[in-house]
């Protein structure tokens, strides 16, 4: 049988437990991110994984150490760069737009200390990774570490959906999902799963 793509959410940090969106700032773990990650180890090690991949970014890459894996790493999984929304909450940005209703996946973002993208160019991204992971999910569990935006909008990609269907995928942090197939279409086996915590 084929593996299936495990998504992984890295642990808290402070910028995420606060709402803030956080692209490309390496913000890193929180001692209860910590935990978090180290509570994924036994699911991972119950896994057949024939590969992982990983964001380049430290909270991803000690998610990854703590949870037991040796992953590849891969800057398509970098999180979605928010531009001049960094470290904004989405009811700071809401109020400087004046708008009530902004949201990242319908309304995207504005260049800042970084250009931005758009979520297709997310998608664009996602796809790639999807691509190089194909050829290892004939030999086992495909495991990808990165960040909660960036996963929602690879999600949505690999159920042949729209990215912004994305924003219909809540995910929390140091969770995993179960991406299968069911007669050659792709399907959700499982998702936002917490581990669980002492």
């Amino acid at each position: 049988m084929p593996g299936r793509l495990v998504l992984v959410r890295h642990g808290e940090t402070e910028w995420s437990a606060t709402g803030r969106h956080t692209g490309r700032t390496d913000v890193p773990l929180t001692e209860r991110g910590e935990a978090q990650a180290r509570s994924l180890r036994p699911a991972l090690e119950s896994m057949a994984v024939a590969r992982v991949l990983c964001s380049p970014l430290a909270r991803a890459r000690r998610t990854a150490e703590l949870a037991g894996l040796s992953p590849e790493t891969d800057e398509d999984l970098l999180e979605w760069d928010y531009g001049g929304y960094e470290g904004l909450t989405t009811p700071q940005i809401r109020k400087q737009l004046a708008d009530p209703d902004w949201t990242v996946f319908r309304d995207g973002v504005v260049p800042g200390d970084t250009p931005g993208e758009t979520v297709e160019e997310v998608s664009a991204r996602a796809s790639r990774v999807l691509a190089r992971v194909e050829g290892s999910l004939a030999d086992g569990d495909v495991v990808l570490v990165a960040h909660g935006h960036l996963l929602r909008v690879l999600a949505a990609t690999r159920l042949r959906q729209e990215p912004r269907f994305g924003a219909h995928l809540l995910l929390e942090p140091a969770t995993l999902c179960l991406l299968d197939e069911e007669h050659g279409v792709p399907a959700v086996r499982g998702w936002n799963i917490e581990p669980p915590r002492g």
